[in-house]
């Protein structure tokens, strides 16, 4: 059995990265670890045990550093699943996060499409029980 366990995801800066992932959505920091010359190993998570994780990866070079805040070319790129719609819009709106359109009811649940700090679009996501 294989499993997708972490996703590359570029930043500008890794303290500003973890800063906005565990301060507004609310994630989890598993690892930070110094690897020398500047570059770190660093995991985030929405939950600490299983699931998909992001491994920030600080942007070098230029065709890098164009593709911060472009991860899906303009598409959403990630899909942030939830229990409780409703208080994690709630939450993330007091937070700061910008939400490109009011909550939806589509036949896989309740969404809203949000922005990430770089750009990137997610769509936050209450899926139908069953679904």
């Amino acid at each position: 059995m294989m499993k997708l366990s972490a996703i590359t995801y570029l930043v500008r800066d890794y303290d500003e990265a973890v800063a906005w992932f565990v301060s507004v959505l609310g994630f989890v920091l598993i690892e930070d670890t110094d690897m020398g010359a500047d570059k770190r190993w660093i995991i985030v998570s929405p939950e600490l045990h299983g699931g998909t994780h992001l491994l920030l990866a600080k942007a070098v070079g230029l065709n890098q550093i164009d593709a911060i805040g472009n991860a899906a070319g303009g598409r959403v790129g990630f899909f942030l699943n939830t229990e409780n719609f409703t208080q994690d819009h709630a939450r993330m709106m007091a937070a700061g996060v910008e939400f490109k359109e009011l909550p939806r009811h589509e036949t896989y649940g309740t969404v809203a499409v949000f922005q990430d700090l770089y750009g990137n679009l997610w769509d936050l996501i209450e899926p139908k029980r069953g679904v």
